[in-house]
């Protein structure tokens, strides 16, 4: 379920949409799986830690596999949230012990933060949130950051400039509006923001489901990447025409998973709006 780009090697390491690799050849690199989780959390405590392992086995014996047969690994690349997939959350327990596998394989920790970077989930970057035994290896950016880029340890700094490069790379134009970007969050306070609205529309999706749980199930987030399961593409699908009819812009992600994606500057009197149209429309399905 990753999304990590549309280039030739990024694209190998996608797996959300089969469109996106049609006709395009692509490297012999393992997939491993993300956990998955059962909601409420509290709930299904025991049956998401035995998900992690899981998941954790499955890292550490595709490693091992690829190195038994002589053929080395780079790395691993993981989103901290898992967007394009269905947003999903990993346990700050997975991605730490992720983190410890590779560092124990000595292989790169590449995480990829172009939709979860500069301030979605209330904190700058989303591994910030999981207490990582040090920072990742390399972290990609893109989107909000206005140009495409990574930062990286000084052990995977190439010796050769221009090695890395792209078009999006460096544009004096896009730095002096990054720049501005950045002092406008801090100056507004806009990761605060992010966290309190973002509570309080995870409140207002949880109070919905309650409500509705023939229609509605699964709300999760983290600051503003928010989500809940829908049962269904189909009804998914229906409840974004229907709140896009009533003004509010609300997108897919997953099998049936309804995403919301605010501005870092949407405030509780915006989510107020979004979780009434919400009750309009399932009140509506409800009949």
């Amino acid at each position: 379920g990753a999304f990590h780009g549309r280039t030739f090697g990024a694209l190998t390491t996608t797996h959300s949409k089969p469109i996106h690799k049609l006709d395009i050849p692509a490297f012999d690199w393992p997939i491993a799986s993300f956990p998955i989780y059962k909601y409420p959390l509290e709930e299904f405590k025991t049956e998401n830690e035995a998900e992690d392992r899981r998941c954790l086995e499955e890292v550490q014996c595709l490693i091992e596999q690829r190195e038994n047969t002589g053929k080395d690994v780079a790395g691993v690349v993981i989103e901290p949230i898992q967007c394009e997939g269905g947003d999903h959350h990993p346990s700050t327990n997975f991605m730490q012990k992720l983190q410890a596998i590779t560092k124990k394989a000595d292989v790169g920790f590449l995480v990829d933060e172009v939709q979860t970077g500069c301030g979605s989930t209330g904190k700058m970057w989303c591994h910030e949130h999981y207490h990582l035994d040090g920072p990742p290896d390399i972290v990609t950016f893109s989107k909000k950051m206005l140009t495409g880029g990574f930062y990286l340890s000084k052990k995977y700094r190439p010796k050769q400039g221009y090695r890395v490069f792209n078009t999006w790379m460096g544009d004096p134009g896009k730095m002096l509006l990054l720049e501005a970007v950045l002092q406008t969050i801090k100056t507004e306070n806009l990761l605060d923001n992010v966290t309190k609205t973002g509570n309080h529309l995870l409140k207002g999706l949880e109070d919905l489901q309650a409500r509705y749980p023939q229609y509605l199930n699964s709300a999760r987030g983290l600051g503003f990447i928010v989500s809940v399961n829908c049962f269904t593409a189909l009804r998914r699908d229906k409840f974004m025409h229907k709140l896009r009819k009533r003004g509010v812009h609300v997108g897919g992600c997953g099998v049936d998973v309804l995403r919301l994606r605010p501005a870092l500057n949407f405030t509780q009197h915006h989510a107020d709006i979004l979780l009434d149209s919400l009750k309009s429309v399932l009140a509506e399905e409800a009949g």
